[in-house]
């Protein structure tokens, strides 16, 4: 279903988990300077945001490696690979910091699920390290009890794995957790795990539509998360 933000799509849900870049930041920008400076670093040419949005989603060391394909022609060596990581993490300390923006309606919309009782996690593939500066940064941090980055669990997504831990740690079923991501590996890793879930369109999915992996229910504004759970839609809560 494609926006049908005025009627309910999910009863019994108690939890909702997020991924975090392309569903709650517009983190490209960061991402995108800090794997170019490590490109120039290296004595290749930058690749440009709109080459890196395409490439993230299924963490940084496939972004660095489809990075330096792209600018060697070949798939890069563990020693180039390892040498970009590096560079790469010492620039991203600084660039996410400044290039990783909340979208529109993300933090009155969490506010108002928090406020609703709502048990609230992130699960991403993006290195742990590098999610609480972004979080503070964005104001985001306040709303939730789990975070769960690419390095906390042994499987990344599509793998179903941090899912059920996130389930284990609100003590919840399958069904009663809601999943929210921009990426066909978000669906799936969903769909492997059994739990409803919603796909945005605005974020980073290699440039195919999210309606295409078939998520449950399929949005453009992140606040139409509210009526599809039964909560009243974000302008009430505002006016």
């Amino acid at each position: 279903m494609t926006d049908k933000t005025a009627v309910q799509q999910f009863t019994g849900i108690k939890a909702v988990a997020f991924d975090l870049d392309g569903t709650l930041t517009d983190s490209i920008q960061g991402l995108a300077e800090a794997t170019d400076r490590a490109l120039e670093a290296l004595g290749y040419r930058k690749a440009g945001r709109e080459m890196a949005s395409v490439w993230v989603g299924n963490g940084v060391d496939m972004l660095l490696e489809r990075a330096l394909t792209h600018a060697t022609g070949e798939k890069p060596d563990a020693a180039l690979h390892a040498k970009c990581r590096q560079l790469f993490d010492d620039f991203y300390a600084e660039t996410v910091k400044t290039g990783s923006p909340a979208f529109p309606h993300v933090a009155e919309t969490l506010q108002v699920m928090a406020d609703a009782g709502l048990d609230l996690a992130i699960v991403t593939n993006k290195p742990s390290q590098f999610i609480p500066s972004l979080l503070a940064e964005t104001g985001l941090d306040k709303f939730f009890s789990v975070v769960l980055g690419g390095d906390n669990v042994k499987n990344k997504k599509p793998h179903p794995a941090p899912l059920y831990l996130t389930l284990g740690e609100f003590g919840l079923r399958k069904e009663e957790m809601l999943f929210v991501g921009d990426s066909r590996n978000d669906i799936l890793a969903a769909r492997a795990a059994e739990c409803p879930c919603v796909g945005m369109t605005y974020g980073y999915n290699y440039g195919i539509p999210i309606a295409d992996s078939n998520p449950d229910c399929v949005l453009s504004d992140f606040a139409g998360l509210l009526p599809a759970l039964g909560l009243p839609p974000l302008t009430h809560q505002e006016g």
